[in-house]
Order: C-alpha cells, then sequence, then structure tokens
C-alpha cells in the first residue's frame, strides 16, 4: 500500500496489483482487490492519477484512476490550489490526443474521460479556463479522430447546461454557463457547419449531427435561418439513409423552437415542405405502414418513429401556420401521414402521436365551447361561407371572416376528415380499461387477468380523454363508425376477439359524451346486437370475450341505466347468467358490475317499478341461493355487497330489517348451527372446515354491513354476544398454540385462520359499539403477544373513538392504558417492523386528539400518560403527531402548563415526526410546527414565548437542516421550506423578543438577526466544509430577503441544495423532487379543468344522489 502512494513508484508496480486483480484467482486476487479498494479510499490517491494516465499500459489501471478522479471532482476540486486544477485539467484533455486506432480501441476509457472532463468544465469554465472553446475549436482541425471526440465532448456539455441544469446547478451557475457559451458558440457553429459542409468521415458527420441536435433549442435562430444550415440537413443528408434519421431529428428541434416571431412564419413553413417533399419520395403516401411494419429493419422503423417526432413536434408549436388555404395542401398530407403512423401497431411510436392528436382536439373542443349560445342560426350561414371561401382558394382570413364562431367552426370543418380517421383509429386501437378481467393472453388463449398493466391504465386514460373530444366534436360520424364496426362485427367479416374487444372498450369508454336521447338510441342498438352475437358466437371462449364486453359497456352507463328499468332489468338479469358461467374471469367480472351498477341504481330495486309484482331487491334476496350457487366465497362477499347498498337506500325501517334479515339468512344459519355446535363442545374450533365456514359467514357480514351501515345494527344484535364469546375463545386458542409451539405458529395455516376470525369480527366492529367490547378486545390486545395482536385493533377503536367524540373522553385514559404500552414495545425500536400496527398506531393516535380533546382535559391525559409511562417517551411522541389540530388558546395555554420535562418530550415527539422516513407522519409533523410557530408568537405572553424560542429554537433549526440535507427526506421539502421561511420570519420581523443567545457569552451589539446569521454560517461550515464560505453567505443572504416571498424563498433553498451535491459528491438527480410542488399544482389544474367536460370523468368516479344513503 506504502508502494502505492510514494510519488516515485514505477507505474508498473500498480499495472501488476491490477492485473492481479481482475486476471487471477484465489488468495492473490482477494489480496490485489483488498489493496486496490484501500487505495482508492485514500484521501491522497488522487495525486496518482497523472502519472497512471500518462505512463500505464492498462486500460483497467486507467479507469480505476479515472473513478478516483470522478470522486475528487464530486468532493474536494474546490478545495484543490487553481494552479493544481489548472494543471490536471489540461492534462487530462490531452489524454484525448490520439491517434483514430487508438481512438476506437480505448472507445470506453475514452467516453468515461470525456464525461469527466465535462464536470471539470462545469466548475471551472469560463474564469478558470477562459481558452477551453479555441482549444477545442484548434485541436479540431489538427485531426479528424480528435474533431470527432470534440464534437462529443461538446454534446455533453451542452447538454449539462441546457438540459439537465435545472437540478443540478444553481440558478446563476445556469445562466453564467449559458451566457459563455452563446457568446462563443460562433466558433463552435462555423466549425460545425464546415463538418457538414466538407466531411466526407461518416463517423464524424453523424458525431456532428448528434451534437447539432443538442445545440438547436438554444441558439440564436440567425445561426439557423440565415444560414445554409437547413439547406445542408435537408439536401445533403435527410434522403441519405445512414443520416437521416437523425437529421430528421435535427429538423424537429428546428420545427418546434420556441419564442420565434411572427417573421420567420413563412420559413416554417418552407421547411416543413421541404422535409415532406423528400419524405414523400422515401415514404410514398400510398404507403401502408401498418401492414408492412413488421417487416421492416430497425433502422427503417427508427426513421418512421423520427418521422412521427417531427410531424408532432412541427404541429405542436406551428400548425397553425398551416390552416390559411394556400396550405391546406400541405396541411392535409401531413395529418394523414400522422394518421397512418397512428395505425401502427407499436405502443411506443403511438404514444409519440397520441399527444399531439390530445392537444388538437382539445382546442377543437374548447373553440366549439367558446361559441356564443345565441349565434345558432347563423352558425349554417357560417359554414357556408366557410366551405365557399375554401373552395375559393380566398387568402383574405383563415376562415372565411366570420368571426369567433365562424373560424371555429372552420377549424372544425378544416379538420373533419381528419377527426373522422382518427376516430376510427382510436376505436380500432382502443386498449383495455381496468374494469375489464377477461383478456386474450400471449398465448392467444381467453384468461382472467390478474395484474392490472400500470402503463395500460395510463393510456387507456389519455385515449380516452381523446375520444371524448372527438365524440363532443361530431356525435352522428362517431356513432356510425361505432355501429357500422358493430355490424362487422355480427356479420363476422371483422370479427375477433381483438375487434370485439377493442370496440367495445371504445363505446365504453366515452360515456356521458352523447346527449341523453342520442345515449339511448346508440346502447339500446349496442346491447341488442351483442346480446344477440352472445347467442350466435360457439365455443366458451367467444362467449367469454362477448360476455365481458357486455358487462364493461352496460357499467359505464349507470344514467342509461336509470331511466329505462325493464332494460336494467335485463341487464341484471344476464349478469346473473354470467355468474354461472364458470370461464375464466367471466364470473369476477358480472359481480364486479353488479355492484357498481347496484351503487349508482340503488334506488331503482327498492321500488316497485310499473309492470312489476314486487321491487326487485326482494326478488334478489328471495332468489340469493339460487343466483350465487356457482360462486366463489369472495365472489358471493362482493355480492353480498352489492345487495347491501341497495337495503342501505331503503327508507322504510321495517321494510329494511326484512330484507337485512333475509339477506343474512343462509349465513345466519350456519352461525347458529355451529354457535350450537361449539356451545355442545369447544373442538369445533379444531376443525380446520369449521375455521373456514366461520370466516365466511362473517366476511358475509361484514360486507353486507360495510354497504348497509349502522342500518346493519339489528343484525349485529342478533350475532354479537356470540361473537364476542367466539372472540375470546378463540384469541385463547391462538394464545395457547403459540405459548406452546412457538413463534412459527402465527404461520401455520390453523392459526392464520383463526386470526381471519378475529379481523372479521373487528371489522364488524368498527360500526357499531357496545358496552362490552372495550373489555373483550382492548383486554386481549393488551394480554397477547406481538405477533398475535391484531393492527386491526387499532383500527376499530380509531373509529369508535372518531364515531363518539367527547362522549369518550371518560374512557380514552382506559384506551390508552390498554393498547399504548403493548404496541408501544413493538414499535419503538426501528421504523419498520409491524407497519400496519404503526400506520393504525397514529391513526388512534389523531382520532383522539381531532375528537376528544380541547383545553385542560388534554393535559389531564398526558400527565395521566407520563406519570404511569415516564420510561416510554417515544410513546409520548407519537400522541403528539395529532398536534397539528390544536391550535386555539386555551389549548395552547393547557400545553405550555405542561412541567418543562413532559414539554420537551411533546417537543422530541414533533422532532421525531420530521425526521420520519413515512411521508406522511413527517409531514404531519412539519404541519405541527408551523402551528406552533404561530400559535407561540401570537397567542402567548412575550416572556412565555421569548422562553420557549430561547429553548427550542436553535435545535430545531439544527433538524430542519438536517432533513432538508438528507435524501431520505426530499419529498418533504415544501414542508420543510415552510418551517425554514417561518423561523427567519419570526427573527428578522422581530416576533422574537427575548434573546435566542446567552447575553452574558456576547457583546453588547449582538442582536437576534445577527446572530442566526452568524449561527447558520458557522452550522453549515461546520457541516459541509467543503462548501465555500460565499456559498453559504449568498444562502444565508437570500433568506433574509426572500422569507416573506415563498416561491423565492424555494428558489433560493433550492440552489443551496445543489450547491450542497456539487461539494458533497451527492449522485445527480438527488433533488429532482425539488419541483414535486409544481408539477401536483399542474396535475390538480388539469383535474378540476376535465371535471367541467360530460364524460370526461368516468360514470363510476361521480358521486350522484343516488349514491346518498337515505
Amino acid at each position: 500500500m506504502e508502494e502505492l502512494l510514494n510519488p516515485a513508484s514505477d507505474p508498473i508496480f500498480i499495472d501488476q496489483v491490477v492485473q492481479a486483480a481482475f486476471n487471477t484467482q484465489g488468495p492473490q486476487q482477494k489480496q490485489a482487490m483488498s489493496i486496490l479498494a484501500q487505495f482508492q479510499e485514500l484521501p491522497d490517491s488522487w495525486q496518482k492519477v497523472p502519472m497512471i494516465l500518462e505512463n500505464s499500459v492498462s486500460q483497467n489501471s486507467k479507469y480505476i484512476a479515472l473513478q478516483i478522479m470522478d470522486k475528487l471532482i464530486t468532493t474536494k476540486w474546490k478545495a484543490l490550489p487553481e494552479t493544481q486544477r489548472s494543471e490536471f485539467h489540461r492534462r487530462l484533455y490531452r489524454q484525448n490526443e490520439r491517434d483514430e486506432a487508438q481512438m476506437v480501441k480505448d472507445k470506453a476509457f475514452v467516453n468515461k474521460m470525456n464525461l469527466i472532463l465535462v464536470q471539470i468544465l462545469k466548475q471551472e469554465w469560463p474564469h478558470n479556463w477562459p481558452g477551453f472553446i479555441p482549444e477545442i475549436i484548434a485541436s479540431s482541425r489538427t485531426s479528424l479522430s480528435l474533431c470527432e471526440n470534440n464534437m462529443v465532448i461538446l454534446k455533453l456539455l451542452s447538454e449539462e447546461i441546457f438540459d439537465y441544469s435545472a437540478e443540478q446547478m444553481t440558478q446563476a451557475k445556469t445562466k453564467a454557463l449559458k451566457n459563455q457559451m452563446c457568446n462563443e458558440f460562433a466558433d463552435v457553429f462555423q466549425l460545425c457547419n464546415e463538418i457538414l459542409e466538407k466531411a466526407t468521415k461518416p463517423s464524424l458527420i453523424t458525431a456532428t449531427l448528434g451534437t447539432l441536435l443538442r445545440f438547436l433549442n438554444w441558439i440564436p435562430l440567425g445561426y439557423i435561418f440565415e444560414t445554409s444550415l437547413i439547406d445542408h440537413l435537408i439536401n445533403r443528408y435527410l434522403e441519405e439513409r445512414q443520416y437521416r434519421n437523425i437529421t430528421l431529428r435535427c429538423l424537429a428541434e428546428i420545427g418546434c423552437i420556441k419564442d420565434a416571431g411572427p417573421e420567420y412564419d413563412s420559413k416554417f413553413v418552407l421547411l416543413l415542405t421541404m422535409v415532406m417533399s423528400s419524405v414523400n419520395r422515401i415514404l410514398p403516401p400510398n404507403t401502408d405502414l401498418k401492414e408492412m411494419w413488421d417487416s421492416q429493419p430497425q433502422y427503417e422503423q427508427e426513421f418512421v418513429m423520427a418521422l412521427a417526432v417531427f410531424l408532432c413536434s412541427f404541429l405542436f408549436k406551428n400548425g397553425r401556420l398551416l390552416e390559411i388555404p394556400q396550405h391546406h395542401e400541405l396541411l392535409v398530407n401531413v395529418h394523414m401521414y400522422l394518421v397512418k403512423i397512428s395505425q401502427v401497431d407499436d405502443r411506443e411510436l403511438f404514444k409519440v402521436c397520441l399527444e399531439y392528436w390530445s392537444k388538437l382536439v382539445k382546442e377543437l373542443y374548447d373553440e366549439q365551447q367558446s361559441i356564443p349560445t345565441d349565434m345558432g342560426p347563423l352558425m349554417g350561414i357560417g359554414l357556408n361561407l366557410v366551405g365557399v371561401a375554401v373552395g375559393a382558394g380566398s387568402t383574405s382570413s383563415h376562415f372565411g371572416g366570420g368571426g369567433v364562431g365562424s373560424e371555429a367552426q372552420g377549424r372544425k370543418l378544416l379538420y373533419r376528415d381528419v377527426c373522422s380517421n382518427l376516430r376510427l383509429v382510436f376505436i380500432e386501437k382502443m386498449v383495455k380499461p381496468e374494469e375489464v378481467l377477461v383478456v386474450e393472453n400471449d398465448e392467444g388463449e381467453v384468461v382472467r387477468e390478474f395484474l392490472k398493466e400500470t402503463d395500460t391504465i395510463v393510456l387507456y386514460k389519455a385515449m380516452r380523454e381523446v375520444l371524448v373530444y372527438l365524440t363532443h366534436l361530431d356525435v352522428p360520424d362517431t356513432e356510425e363508425i361505432m355501429l357500422n364496426k358493430l355490424a362487422r362485427q355480427v356479420d363476422g367479416s371483422e370479427w375477433s376477439w381483438n375487434n370485439c374487444n377493442t370496440l367495445c372498450w371504445a363505446i365504453g369508454s366515452i360515456s356521458g359524451a352523447m346527449n341523453e336521447e342520442s345515449e339511448k338510441r346508440f346502447l339500446v342498438t349496442v346491447i341488442k346486437d351483442l346480446l344477440g352475437l352472445t347467442e350466435l358466437k360457439r365455443g366458451k371462449d367467444n362467449k367469454a370475450i362477448v360476455a365481458s364486453d357486455i358487462m364493461y359497456i352496460v357499467g359505464q352507463y349507470p344514467r342509461f341505466l336509470k331511466a329505462h328499468w325493464k332494460f336494467l332489468k335485463t341487464v341484471v338479469n344476464k349478469l346473473f347468467e354470467f355468474m354461472h358461467e364458470t370461464h375464466e374471469g367471466v364470473q369476477d367480472m358480472a359481480c364486479d358490475t353488479f355492484i357498481k351498477i347496484a351503487q349508482k341504481c340503488r334506488r331503482h330495486f327498492i321500488t316497485q317499478q310499473p309492470g312489476e309484482q314486487e321491487p326487485s331487491v326482494d326478488e334478489i334476496v328471495r332468489n340469493l341461493d339460487k343466483i350465487t350457487e356457482d360462486l366463489s366465497p369472495q365472489q358471493i362477499h362482493t355480492f353480498y355487497e352489492a345487495v347491501g347498498h341497495m337495503i342501505a337506500a331503503q327508507p322504510n325501517r321495517p321494510v329494511q330489517e326484512r330484507l337485512i334479515a333475509g339477506l343474512m339468512r343462509a349465513p345466519n344459519a350456519v352461525w347458529d348451527r355451529l354457535m350450537q355446535q361449539s356451545a355442545a363442545s369447544v373442538d369445533v374450533l379444531a376443525n380446520p372446515d369449521n375455521i373456514k365456514l366461520l370466516s365466511n359467514v362473517l366476511k358475509c357480514n361484514v360486507s353486507a354491513c360495510m354497504s348497509i351501515g349502522s342500518f346493519f345494527q339489528p343484525q349485529i344484535v342478533r350475532i354479537y354476544m356470540d361473537m364476542l364469546g367466539l372472540y375470546k375463545a378463540v384469541s385463547g386458542i391462538i394464545s395457547e398454540t403459540v405459548a406452546a409451539e412457538g413463534i412459527i405458529a402465527t404461520k401455520t395455516p390453523k392459526v392464520r385462520g383463526l386470526r381471519t376470525i378475529k379481523k372479521e369480527i373487528l371489522k364488524l366492529l368498527k360500526y357499531t359499539l357496545l358496552p362490552p367490547l372495550l373489555e373483550a378486545v382492548l383486554g386481549d390486545y393488551n394480554r397477547n403477544i406481538p405477533a398475535a395482536r391484531d393492527a386491526e385493533v387499532l383500527n376499530v377503536v380509531s373509529t369508535i373513538v372518531i364515531r363518539l367524540g367527547p362522549l369518550l373522553t371518560g374512557k380514552v385514559a382506559a384506551i390508552l392504558e390498554l393498547v399504548f404500552e403493548p404496541t408501544l414495545t413493538m414499535i419503538n425500536q426501528d421504523f419498520s417492523e409491524f407497519p400496519e400496527h404503526r400506520v393504525g398506531f397514529f391513526k388512534l393516535l389523531r382520532a383522539i386528539d381531532a375528537s376528544c380533546f380541547t383545553g385542560q382535559p388534554f393535559v389531564i391525559l398526558i400527565n395521566s400518560a407520563c406519570s404511569n409511562r415516564k420510561r416510554n417517551h417515544k410513546l409520548i411522541r407519537k400522541f403528539y403527531c395529532g398536534l397539528n389540530r390544536c391550535t386555539n388558546l386555551s389549548t395552547m395555554t393547557a400545553l405550555l402548563a405542561l412541567e418543562p420535562s413532559r414539554f420537551k418530550l411533546m417537543m422530541d415527539s414533533v422532532i421525531w415526526a420530521i425526521k420520519h422516513i413515512t411521508r406522511d407522519i413527517a409531514d404531519t409533523g412539519l404541519a405541527i410546527l408551523l402551528e406552533l410557530f404561530t400559535n407561540i408568537s401570537t397567542h402567548t405572553d412575550p416572556p412565555t414565548a421569548a422562553a420557549f424560542f430561547q429553548q427550542y429554537y436553535l435545535g430545531i433549526l439544527q433538524d430542519i437542516f438536517f432533513v432538508l440535507t438528507d435524501t431520505d427526506h426530499k419529498s418533504g421539502f415544501k414542508g420543510q421550506s415552510q418551517v425554514l421561511a417561518r423561523m427567519w420570519g419570526l427573527v428578522e420581523s422581530s416576533s422574537i423578543a427575548g434573546p435566542l443567545f446567552n447575553p452574558a457569552e456576547h457583546d453588547a451589539t449582538m442582536d437576534n438577526g445577527r446572530f442566526l446569521k452568524e449561527y447558520t454560517f458557522n452550522l453549515l461550515s461546520t457541516a459541509f466544509p467543503h462548501v465555500q464560505p460565499l456559498i453559504i453567505q449568498q444562502f444565508i443572504t437570500g433568506c433574509c430577503e426572500t422569507y416573506s416571498d415563498a416561491a423565492r424563498f424555494k428558489s433560493n433553498l433550492r440552489d443551496f441544495l445543489i450547491s450542497l451535491r456539487e461539494y458533497s459528491g451527492t449522485s445527480d438527480g438527488q433533488h429532482h423532487d425539488l419541483f414535486q410542488e409544481d408539477k401536483e399544482a399542474l396535475a390538480a389544474a388539469k383535474a378540476q379543468e376535465q371535471a367541467a367536460i360530460p364524460g370526461m370523468i368516468k360514470p363510476s368516479e361521480i358521486k350522484d344522489e343516488d349514491e346518498e344513503i337515505l
């Protein structure tokens, strides 16, 4: 090891160690690997890097040297003297001066060297390496291979500055590098232009085009439109097979350039005209892309992808330029190419097109909605004028000068054929909704789907959105296309599982987009044809496909079903038929569709409809055993929940109780029989079959109770005492079994079955409360061993607390006594064990805090808990995770009345919460701090507030900086920023009356503002010694200036955290969550906008009056 660090050591020795590490085995290899690992960790190992790079003959040795160099740049670079840094980067750059054969041979090494060189440039250029651009230009003219590699370096540098800088560099640094790059770009562009004009070496041309691709989104427009660049790209390279893909990508970047003024409009149109002229020769308009796709080599497929990117990019930015009459032919040509590309069976290719189609149809829809409603009689005239104007080639305006409404109708007319073709494409390519469970697998078999494909669900939502817009734009055309496709399914000319599925998925996706009359006419035809198709087709697979499609469609149209009782009854009876169909997945879909209909149409089942002898729910309850005889237990539970939704809507209590009794008739019969047997012999629970029966009976009760709610009480009363007795008996058997066989017994089928019985009983207790509950359930929880305790107990008690609220205050001390101690011993060792108990515990604490306490009773509770469990301070910490609800003055006064040791435990709990790696717990802690600072500073007297801040302010400040700089807590950036800004504001606004420091240790001129700056500077300098003092000082100054502006404060904080990453060596992308709040705000705005569009929200996601329980 000492030999490796000797400045005079021979590089041959290093090569020998590396050779032994990579090419030997046994003890010799192990020793060599150990030496190399220790060498790389030594703080001065970087000093050997230049010698290794220049003298070593082993590529492995050089690669290790580069790894050491990489670590140096990210951790210590700024700490090196400027002369040493300068020497380093110059010696590294000279490593690229090698002949072409060596470049090819050492490609991996050269690529790594380029990456490291760019990282150095980000630190050194332009201030400490001002001649970099002239040097790289000059060296490029000395060697083609060096020129090619320099292109790679320039590309990487451009990416770092213009593409990846937002989350890796501070705003000031990014701005400086961008300005410098723009200022020196003339020479770089001249070099690129010379290469494109004169070069013949393919790899150099390709590298230059790749570099140019990264330049085009930021270089001044003059370099693009006022030079020969576009001519070179189109005339020299676009139709050359080996260059056309990368060339088309470059043209796509040009086509979507932002901030180009109207003076460039004609140049953009000319660009598109020239490109499409070449595309028409490469790929004639009559080419059937869908048919030829699979037979094409990868390079040709990549060209189609590049073409899609070009067309969508151009149309996104400049599509409006093509809407004047003289460019209509070009517009149609472009869009028809895009339609053909969209037909190709390639998901990634389709996603590229989908983004543009979504934008186009949304614009057309929004324009239609903006037409004044009183223009109806005039719109026909407007349309006629548009037709004349377009036909005559008028250039006076885009759409004949008919005003806002005329222009909107003109655009709709202009894109009419495109939209019609697009409807067909989307209908034929519709992907599977998440409600569909019966699918065709890769082997062509019809099976039940068990795993949801997230990508497919996202794609379905995007396609559904486009199809809803397209339907709004032209309902008759949408209806005609779908019905024609359906007719071809019925006559067999286009029959296939895939065709039938995609058509029905598309039909289901436009629910709500038509008016009620159109929807009625359309849906009656669809269901009639599909029911006929079910009878027509032979074979279980065919019938399963059609059945799943029918069930999906009827589940999407509750509005239609509500308005047509006979049709609703027919559909439900068909679902009952499907419940006897044993083909995989059909019964699941039938049950899922039935519960969806029951939720949306519940009142229709409890009302006696015209022509009926009784309400439909009576018939269902009476025939329940027959309907469910072929269903699995899980499916039966779903059925019980569905019927429960209907019963819950019955306003007549006696009738409701009769229906509940009828619904639970079969489960109660089994229950009574087993309870009678258990009274005669305790061996009933020794039989596994009996355990399963009890479990299923309880699950039926739970399913019905979930949907019926509090009206289920008569059934609970009927079985309650037996249920508590069963609970105690089961718990005793579990404890005895575990005591005899050890913890492993909790994993056996018998004990797991018994625990299921306990869990189902506990779920039932969520909805009702009778006096024996606390003793039976909580006492059992307290006595059991940790592995046998059920987290459901905590959920049950939380529900009880929320329901009863202040009425339960007198019982809370007993509840805490029984559950806190045993739960604490389970979860206070780490942050991961017993996750269900952990969540249930916090849920209970928040429920108690929110529902039971204000003012003094809250303090009495905490004092009691502290006195009984002083050693369990983590228990108190967790309890206060609900304190953010305590905001009134009396509560704050009561909290401050706690004795100091207990108040400190409360504060410790808040700090513990913000350090928790679970996001919701950490966010709760941050919310508490914000409320606490507000309450202390505004709701307490100045001496009390001063004492609080003097004791806790600095400690909290340290902890906030801890979580801000810890990668496990980056999701809490928003709350952390708010707390830090609030703390800074308290000091800068002089809201803290007393000193935060000890006056005896400072001079008389010290104040809180100056002390906070000095304290923060020392804190951060100590924690991050490699960060320049100026960076820290700038951050502190920024905090002082921006604490009252949340956006600016977060920006200042982001910059500082990125600076820390640059100096600490944290991996790239660490701070990608710093912009999460902005992303969430955009998503929320989009959701709100879509909620106003008919059909855009799925029926199952809309809450309507029929879902309200009377």
